[in-house]
C-alpha cells in the first residue's frame, strides 16, 4: 500500500531521520517541514527546492505557531527534539522543555486538525537505560539517576510516550510511537559515532574511543528505519502501539566498529583510547519481534554494507566541497 496524496506535517523535518523519510514521501505527497533549524540535513539536497515541500521555520515551544502551520494536514510526524548526548548535557533544561512541552503542543495541534489519520511519535532506545539486551516494548523502562544530565533526554522522551498514548486513549488521536536504536547513514548530522568515525577515517584522522571500547551497540541503517516508518504510517494495526526499530544483526563493540570503519574506508587513521568522563550506555541490543509481527518490518542492510554506503556518500560530499 503506497502513501499517496496525503498532506503530511513533519516537526523536526530538517533532522537526519525525518529528512530521509521526507525523501521517500515528497514526490507523491504534499509535505510541510516545521523546524527551528538547529541542525539541517535538508541543506544541499534536492528537497530544498522541491515543489511539493513547504518549509516553516518555527519552534515547537510556540504552540500557536505550531498549530497554525499544521492546519490543513491529515498526517502528523512528530520528530522534533533536542537530541545528542553532548547537546542534552549542555542544556538539559531546553531538552526537557522541547521534548515534553513540544510533544504536548504537537498533540494539541493534532487535535485541532479537521482529520488526523496518523500521528507518529519519535521516542528513543535511551528509555531502556544503560543496559538493555533484547528488551521488548512491554519491558520495564529506566529513567537513570536524578541529577545526571544524560538521562534528561530519556526521561523527557518517556514522558512524551506516556502523553501520546494518553491522548490516544482520551481523544482518539491515532498515535504510533517508534523507538530508534542507533541509526546511521548518509546525510547524518549531529553526534553519531559512525558519522564521526567515518568522516575522520576518510581524512585519515585519529578515531577516539572513550573508555575501553567494550560498549555494545546495534547499528541500524537509515533505509531500514525509513521502511519501518512507512509501515507505521500505513498499517492500521500500528495505531496505539509502540515499536522498537533497530537491527540486532548490526551488533558490535565500539572498538569493533572503529576497526570496521578503518577497514571499509581503507584508512590510515590510528585508533586511540581516551578516558570516559561521562555516563554511557554499556549494552543496547533491541528486540524487534513486535515490529516484525505487527508491521512486517525486517532490517535488510548489513553493517558492512551500510558502512560502505555511508563512506562512499561522505567521500563524494568531501570531494564536492574541496
Amino acid at each position: 500500500m503506497a502513501i499517496e496524496g496525503k498532506r503530511i506535517f513533519v516537526t523536526g523535518g530538517a533532522g537526519f531521520i525525518a529528512t530521509s523519510l521526507i525523501e521517500r514521501l515528497v514526490d507523491a505527497n504534499d509535505v510541510t517541514v516545521f523546524d527551528s533549524f538547529r541542525r539541517n540535513a535538508l541543506a544541499g539536497t534536492r528537497l530544498e527546492h522541491h515543489p511539493r515541500l513547504r518549509v516553516v521555520t518555527g519552534d515547537v515551544l510556540d504552540a500557536e505557531a505550531l498549530a497554525t502551520a499544521a492546519a490543513g494536514h491529515d498526517t502528523f510526524v512528530h520528530a522534533a527534539a533536542i537530541a545528542g548526548v553532548d547537546t542534552v548535557i549542555g542544556d538539559s533544561v531546553t531538552a526537557m522543555k522541547v521534548n515534553m512541552l513540544g510533544t504536548h503542543n504537537a498533540l494539541e495541534a493534532a487535535l485541532r486538525l479537521d482529520h488526523c489519520e496518523r500521528f507518529i511519535n519519535f521516542s528513543t532506545s535511551e528509555v531502556f537505560g544503560s543496559l538493555t539486551y533484547k528488551s521488548g516494548e512491554g519491558d520495564l523502562t529506566q529513567m537513570g539517576a536524578v541529577g545526571e544530565a544524560r538521562w534528561t533526554y530519556a526521561v523527557s522522551k518517556l514522558a512524551g510516550e506516556h502523553l501520546c498514548h494518553a491522548y490516544h486513549k482520551k481523544h482518539g488521536i491515532p498515535v504510533v510511537t517508534v523507538r530508534p536504536f542507533n541509526i546511521y547513514g548518509p546525510g547524518q548530522v549531529g553526534e553519531g559515532a559512525i558519522h564521526v568515525f567515518v568522516t575522520r577515517a576518510i581524512a585519515n584522522q585519529e578515531l577516539q574511543i572513550h573508555g575501553d571500547g567494550d560498549q555494545i551497540r546495534s547499528w541500524c541503517y537509515i533505509d531500514d528505519i525509513v521502511n519501518a516508518l512507512l509501515l507505521a504510517l500505513e498499517r492500521p494495526e500500528a495505531v496505539g502501539q509502540c515499536f522498537n526499530i533497530g537491527s540486532p544483526k548490526g551488533t558490535v563493540t565500539i572498538y569493533g566498529l572503529a576497526l570496521a570503519v578503518v577497514r571499509v574506508c581503507k584508512s590510515q587513521s590510528p585508533i586511540v583510547f581516551v578516558p570516559k568522563t561521562y555516563v554511557d550506555v554499556d549494552l543496547r541490543v533491541p528486540n524487534i519481534d513486535k515490529a516484525r509481527r505487527v508491521l512486517g518490518y525486517e532490517p535488510t542492510v548489513t553493517l558492512e554494507e551500510g558502512l560502505q554506503r555511508t563512506a562512499e556518500w561522505y567521500r563524494k560530499a568531501a570531494a564536492a566541497q574541496a
